[in-house]
């Protein structure tokens, strides 16, 4: 069976910018994370998914079907929802369904009022009266309401407060158990994929640095701490990257079982969390 989101080599090229033959593949039933700072390339990534903007090179394929060749076929079957949301914001709830609606093959009235209920949204209400996180819960309405197979988000719980974002995160684990879905989301906040993702992949500068399943980075990765004197050329060449201060140094082990046999020697090793783990990669200047 085809993965539900597969990426191969895909290119695009802009004037100060690059993405660069990144790859990554998404199956049924799983949510995956696809994190990386700012400017690393996560929109643009989700944009050349969504043929929103033209590759340089490369294969996009949803459901195996290739993104542009399919492109309306695909994009019934998708739900996409993004932290710039293009309501008519004088439209009620209910009038911006009417207009929709119709857009979709297989929406259903039903499941978009069950789901209205569940998010507790007044179709009365105008959508310049929601907040951020009520407009968020209304895509998803949207896109649960014409049977999507793959949700794909970007940055959708940026900028929420903590309580609405874990309604939101609650949300997402609760549609993954339907093993015939699959959710692809882009974010920076890293806590939101330790409660969700099962799979994450890391992008920076328009590469990717792993793509992976979120146990496997936890239980490879160690982030060892100790004094100077532990550190030379050998040891040195077991680390992503290494932070060092008058006290010691922490840094980031490729892998934690290499390390383990130096733990009598006053070392600590802990588990990384995944905001430690894409700090490491990321910030060039750490690494050694």
């Amino acid at each position: 069976m085809a993965p539900i989101l597969e990426i191969k080599n895909l290119k695009k090229d802009f004037k100060d910018f690059s993405l660069k033959n990144i790859s990554f593949t998404l199956e049924k039933g799983f949510i995956m994370g696809f994190i990386g700072p700012n400017g690393a390339g996560k929109s643009t990534t989700i944009k050349l998914i969504m043929n929103l903007l033209k590759k340089d090179g490369g294969e996009v394929k949803v459901f195996g079907l290739d993104n542009v060749k399919n492109e309306n076929e695909i994009k019934n079957r998708i739900g996409f929802v993004y932290d710039e949301n293009h309501f008519y914001e004088e439209l009620t709830i209910s009038e911006m369904k009417r207009i929709i609606a119709p857009l979709y093959k297989n929406w259903s009235d039903e499941c978009f009022n069950r789901y209205l209920k569940e998010f507790t949204l007044s179709p009365k209400k105008k959508i310049k009266e929601l907040s951020k996180g009520m407009k968020m819960k209304f895509s998803l309405a949207i896109a649960l309401s014409h049977q999507a197979e793959l949700i794909i988000m970007d940055e959708p719980t940026s900028g929420l407060d903590p309580l609405i974002r874990n309604e939101l995160l609650d949300i997402f684990s609760y549609l993954i158990q339907d093993e015939n879905k699959g959710i692809f989301f882009s974010t920076h906040i890293t806590s939101d994929l330790d409660k969700i993702a099962d799979y994450v992949t890391l992008i920076n500068d328009g590469e990717i640095l792993f793509s992976t399943t979120k146990d496997e980075i936890i239980d490879c990765y160690g982030l060892v701490k100790g004094k100077k004197e532990f550190l030379n050329e050998d040891t040195r060449k077991d680390f992503i990257g290494i932070k060092e201060n008058q006290f010691g140094f922490e840094g980031l082990a490729k892998n934690r079982t290499s390390i383990n046999k130096f733990v009598n020697n006053g070392i600590i090793i802990e588990k990384p969390s995944l905001e430690d783990v894409m700090l490491y990669f990321t910030r060039r200047e750490l690494n050694v």
